[in-house]
């Protein structure tokens, strides 16, 4: 818990960044103490700060100090398995008067109950073990709720001590029923072996529950109560929206180390979400995304290391802790117990590396389709060089790419912004201007309300023909700045979800020992502050509304809470006055075409299948209540399982399309047999993709109606 509300910014920072800097303010304050108690100081200059420097700074009132109360309680005991309803009942007095305490920067509320916590998890500990001591009862007909946000408060310790049976009960049955699977296998491998009785069975899931539990108090018993006070800090924080975040100095340094690129271990970005550690991300080229099992919304339940006999369950542990399970030296194993998206349970084994930097850039190939050549080229991120801004960033990478590609007289180009989750403002800009004469490419306002027009002025144009954008619901902030542009301009076709992201907002990160002249308090951190907010030429802001598509078609996430809008405290959509720009006339069939690939959409057999896909994923991820006998979870278990085989053929899709790699590529494969295995499986991905299939048929419809105006004469 200790990193709970960090990394869930830090998660968003990942994906939706826009712009970051270190900012210095011109405001400063003189009445602050900077020798008093150093939590009352962080807290009063943390609060200074925002209501000084934040867009749409909140006023700190009742209904503030009630949104902070219930959030905090959620955040330190998220499955109510620690306080009393008396406890929080004693808590109660502070649910209106936390406003006057935050004002007057006091930190009664959080000394009672942090006090109160440590009291709670140290009672918890006898609670497991005196559980665990004993055999469970499979055979007998009972439920547990998952649904902790609408769950009561115990209302004594024996009630809290049920309350843990049932949880312990559910993680040893999903071990028990593991074990179960693993006998049926030996036996089916091995006809002379004996298998272990379900007592034993039983037992040793019990034992590999209480290792997990073992491990999970041993670390708590690590945290400091300053952890849990930047959780405290980070709660006040972000009532004033979800990408305002408090860094204590560790964890601005691990933030600065991460927004470098550094990228080591299995590959794989992870967020804390209540309990559970949540795959976010997946890095191009490291092992998670070479092993091809481990994806978006999996959550991570365990832990093995290739020297260890038992794994180590990672639910409940911070964050911090479960990623120093999960790291570890270039080339050993770590195997991860993991509930895909689909509520299946797999065990699946990685050997760690060092991620290739150079597999988060900008790539590009060709396809071929009816004697047409065309180009894709897949952005990951906009990446920049924060240290140096004349070294390698998305818009060079991207205009080499172009080049390259109409020395292969493309016809017609693809720019794949799925997953990326955003990046450098200045390479955006130049980007757009790519494909556009000249003309404002997005707006920007600060929350004084002063309103500047970032604009593309070079009129040269690198592409005039045929384009289309790929999007999906984790296309973010950069990415939404780009495809509404050209959306606007009607310069592209934007294919893909519903809508993007719906991050239209910039923060800048503040150290706050610029604020505290001449004081012995040590390192105070960093504040992550939201001061502007971004809104496209015509006017409307991308925040929570993200880009709506052109044509849209569904996908796995279709269905699931991951936008701007599902979050906390999100800052509201509006509007100003659309910037002056004229649309794109290159095309003479822009309607016409959007048409048609919406109709092919629509008689599409993949995307039905996908959209069942995502629909039964959306109903299991809603289901909460789960059988705790036996044979009830094993049935259960078994349909999903045979569900999840159904879906199966999502994957067996076929496109017919040809890919090709650059000459420059093909060139370095010859001596790099691993850029050679990427970009060979980067092209047995895109052959199957139905979503890059309709849009090199919309760039084949583009080119073949523009070709058609020509030779009647039409303007191009």
């Amino acid at each position: 818990m200790k990193f709970y509300k960090f990394m869930k910014s830090n998660y968003k920072l990942f994906l939706l960044v826009l712009v970051l800097a270190v900012a210095s303010c011109s405001f400063t304050s003189n009445k602050i103490d900077a020798n008093g108690d150093k939590d009352e100081v962080l807290l009063e200059l943390i609060t200074f700060v925002i209501n000084k420097g934040h867009y749409n700074p909140k006023l700190i009132d009742k209904e503030f100090s009630e949104n902070v109360f219930d959030n905090y309680l959620n955040a330190i005991d998220s499955r109510k398995r620690f306080f009393l309803a008396k406890d929080v009942e004693e808590f109660s007095v502070f649910r209106d008067k936390l406003d006057e305490e935050i004002k007057n920067h006091k930190l009664d509320f959080f000394k009672l109950t942090y006090g109160r916590l440590q009291e709670r998890i140290a009672e918890s500990r006898l609670f497991y073990q005196e559980i665990l001591a004993k055999p469970f009862d499979f055979a007998k007909e009972e439920n547990i709720s998952t649904d902790y946000e609408n769950m009561e408060y115990a209302t004594s310790k024996a009630d809290l001590k049920e309350h843990w049976r049932k949880q312990l009960k559910f993680s040893v049955l999903g071990n028990y029923y593991d074990l179960k699977k693993d006998e049926e296998k030996q036996q089916e491998k091995d006809e002379n072996y004996t298998p272990k009785t379900d007592e034993e069975l039983e037992k040793e899931a019990r034992e590999a529950t209480k290792n997990s539990y073992d491990e999970f108090y041993d670390l708590n018993d690590d945290l400091k109560r300053k952890d849990w006070f930047s959780v405290y800090i980070n709660t006040i924080v972000e009532e004033f929206d979800p990408h305002t975040s408090y860094f204590a100095p560790r964890d601005k340094e691990r933030f600065d180390i991460q927004m470098s690129g550094s990228l080591e271990g299995i590959g794989a970005r992870l967020q804390k979400k209540m309990d559970n550690i949540k795959i976010i991300g997946i890095i191009s080229g490291g092992p998670a995304w070479r092993n091809e099992q481990l994806e978006v919304g999996d959550l991570i339940q365990k832990v093995k290391q290739e020297d260890e006999e038992e794994a180590v369950s990672i639910i409940g542990m911070p964050l911090e802790d479960a990623v120093q399970l999960i790291k570890g030296p270039k080339g050993t194993k770590v195997t991860l117990t993991v509930k895909k998206v689909d509520g299946t349970i797999e065990d699946i084994t990685l050997e760690r590396d060092i991620v290739e930097i150079e597999e988060t850039y900008a790539k590009s190939t060709t396809v071929e389709k009816e004697n047409h050549t065309y180009g894709l080229i897949n952005l990951p991120s906009f990446y920049f060089n924060m240290e140096d801004a004349k070294e390698r960033n998305a818009a060079s990478d991207i205009k080499e790419e172009i080049i390259r590609l109409k020395k292969e007289n493309i016809e017609g180009l693809v720019i794949d912004l799925r997953n990326n989750g955003g990046g450098s403002l200045a390479t955006v800009i130049e980007i757009a201007g790519m494909f556009i004469e000249q003309g404002p490419v997005v707006q920007v306002r600060s929350g004084n309300g002063n309103r500047e027009t970032l604009r593309d002025k070079n009129k040269e144009i690198l592409w005039d023909g045929p384009l289309v954008i790929l999007v999906n619901e984790l296309s973010a902030s950069a990415s939404e700045i780009l495809a509404a542009a050209m959306q606007d301009y009607e310069r592209a076709i934007v294919i893909g979800s519903k809508q993007t992201y719906g991050k239209g907002t910039v923060q800048r990160v503040m150290d706050l020992n610029s604020f505290l002249r001449n004081s012995n308090l040590g390192d105070m951190g960093a504040l992550k502050i939201t001061m502007q907010k971004f809104y496209r030429i015509n006017g409307g802001s991308t925040q929570l509304e993200g880009v709506k598509s052109d044509v849209v078609v569904p996908d796995r996430y279709s269905y699931i809470d991951v936008g701007e809008k599902d979050m906390n405290n999100p800052l509201p959509w509006d509007q100003i006055q659309p910037a002056k720009y004229e649309k794109w006339k290159g095309y003479s069939d822009f309607k016409e075409t959007i048409a048609q690939s919406i109709k092919r959409m629509a008689e599409s057999k993949q995307l039905r299948l996908i959209d069942e896909s995502a629909r039964w994923i959306k109903k299991q991820r809603d289901e909460t209540t789960y059988a705790l006998s036996y044979e009830a979870f094993k049935i259960d278990t078994e349909a999903r399982e045979k569900q999840a085989k159904h879906f199966e053929k999502i994957d067996d899709y076929e496109t017919n399309l040809s890919f090709k790699s650059l000459p420059y590529e093909i060139a370095l494969m010859k001596t790099d047999s691993t850029l050679t295995k990427k970009r060979e499986r980067w092209h047995t991905s895109l052959s199957k993709d139905v979503y890059v299939e309709e849009a090199v048929n919309v760039l084949n419809d583009l080119y073949i109606h523009k070709k058609t105006s020509k030779m009647a004469g039409a303007r191009p």
